[in-house]
């Protein structure tokens, strides 16, 4: 069974858009949490580290 975690951001009334984690056997999985059926996006955990630093400095994804 996957275990998601929504983004520390997300309100109590969960109406900010938001997103959930999950931690796969060789992958971070990240999804929509408005969306949870509508599939995900599974990283590596280096890709995914380097998408943290990038919105976290706030720079340019490309």
């Amino acid at each position: 069974m996957t275990t998601w975690r929504k983004s520390s951001y997300s309100g109590a009334g969960g109406t900010e858009e938001c997103v959930e984690v999950a931690r796969l056997p060789d992958a971070i999985a990240v999804r929509d949490s408005k969306a949870p059926g509508g599939g995900c996006l599974e990283l590596s955990p280096r890709a995914f580290a380097a998408l943290l630093g990038q919105l976290r400095n706030d720079r340019p994804l490309v």
